[in-house]
Formats: C-alpha cells, structure tokens, sequence
C-alpha cells in the first residue's frame, strides 16, 4: 500500500510564522492581539496568516466580544504524524526485506 502524506499541509504548515501560531496555540487558545505580541508580526499579515490556517482546517475560531479567539485543531495534526508514521513504517519495511528495482 503506497502512504500518501498531505502536502498541501505541509506546505501551509511549512511557512516559519505559521509554525510558531501552531506551536504558540498548542499550548493555549489565544486572540490575534496576542498572537500580535508573541509573534511580533503586523495585524494584517497575522491575519492572512490565520486565514491560511483556518481554510486548511489547522485552527478553529471562536467569537468573543469585539475578539476572535484561536484554538489548535489537534486531530489535524495527528492525522498528518500519523502519515509521516506510516510512511516511516514503509521505509522500514522496504529496507528490512532489501526491495529493490532492478535497473533496466
């Protein structure tokens, strides 16, 4: 069976400023205002970042007053670990039986 590992997530997830909105909301839910401090980004750049984010299915808002809160979708994440493991299981594989195509 051939792992087939989401590259458009990795794409997304591939941009340094969105890596550290992941990691920063892995740890907790946060609003753009303090995503703006802890990241030292311009409002609007944030933004179009967390937009990126949001129609890859990475991060889920959550309205508060006049603010818009940010939560990690973990399972998101997971789905993509666990690709990358499958794909490392294959490697595995492929290496413990010596598989190989003959050249022509």
């Amino acid at each position: 069976m051939l792992t087939s590992v989401d590259t458009d997530l990795i794409r997304v997830l591939a941009d340094p400023i969105r890596m550290k909105i992941v990691n920063l909301l892995a740890r907790e839910t946060l609003c753009t205002t303090h995503l703006v401090e802890e990241i030292g980004a311009k409002q609007t750049n944030l933004s179009n970042h967390l937009r990126v984010l949001r129609e890859a299915g990475v991060v889920e808002t959550e309205p508060c007053g006049r603010f818009t809160y940010y939560r990690l979708r973990p399972d998101v994440i997971a789905t993509l670990a666990g690709q990358f493991t499958e794909l490392a299981e294959t490697a595995r594989t492929t290496a413990a039986a010596d598989i190989k195509r003959a050249c022509p």
